[in-house]
């Protein structure tokens, strides 16, 4: 749905049309929930979060300026419900339930790789993903997983463009590190219980 028609939606929705607030969420509740999920690690927390935000977005639609986004007024909702969230519970990963919510990315058509290696690759970029600070979590997350530019990361954080490239920059580097290490542990680890087993 292109800008005008989401606006057109949102004053529908905001003079109590059920279907158009349905429309709303359904436009949104995958990519907000996959990214919600993401941060948390945490399916409850991130479902809890999800329906909160549409409830306080539809009671609160006629405060919407139509000269921003729709989606980061959304996000910003949830980023600060997660974070008052996050301030009762710490995060727990689980690489298979993370792994499996999907935002508006795609599944590459390269080669065809085992479920199994595709779990382990996906618990490694988990624990990954768990050592970066909580703000270059979030600028990957925004940056890969939701595909948004990086000026409007730069909006929605309220920092300068240069200053979400370094964090993207530095977050890759280290996720690499990590997983690199995530990934030489399992293998000595596994190779240790062969031995062990001879």
């Amino acid at each position: 749905m292109n800008r005008l028609e989401e606006q057109q939606v949102i004053e529908l929705a905001a003079q109590g049309d059920r279907a158009a607030a349905e429309t709303l969420i359904k436009a949104h509740q995958a990519s907000l929930y996959s990214y919600i999920l993401r941060l948390s690690g945490r399916p409850d927390i991130a479902e809890d979060i999800v329906q909160d935000a549409f409830v306080r977005i539809l009671a609160n639609l006629g405060r919407f300026d139509p000269r921003f986004r729709f989606s980061t007024w959304l996000f910003t909702i949830a980023k600060r419900l997660y974070v008052n969230a996050m301030q009762k519970h710490r995060p727990v990963y689980d690489s298979d339930v993370v792994g499996a919510a999907r935002g508006n990315s795609f599944e590459p058509s390269a080669p065809a790789i085992t479920a199994e290696e595709r779990a382990r690759s996906r618990e490694y970029l988990d624990t990954a993903l768990a050592g970066l600070n909580e703000e270059q979590r979030q600028i990957m997350l925004l940056f890969h997983q939701q595909e948004w530019p990086i000026a409007r990361i730069a909006d929605y954080m309220n920092m300068p463009e240069g200053t979400i490239k370094s964090h993207l920059h530095r977050g890759r580097k280290k996720m690499r590190r990590l997983y690199e290490e995530t990934e030489q542990n399992a293998e000595a680890s596994f190779e240790s219980e062969i031995e062990s087993e001879l």
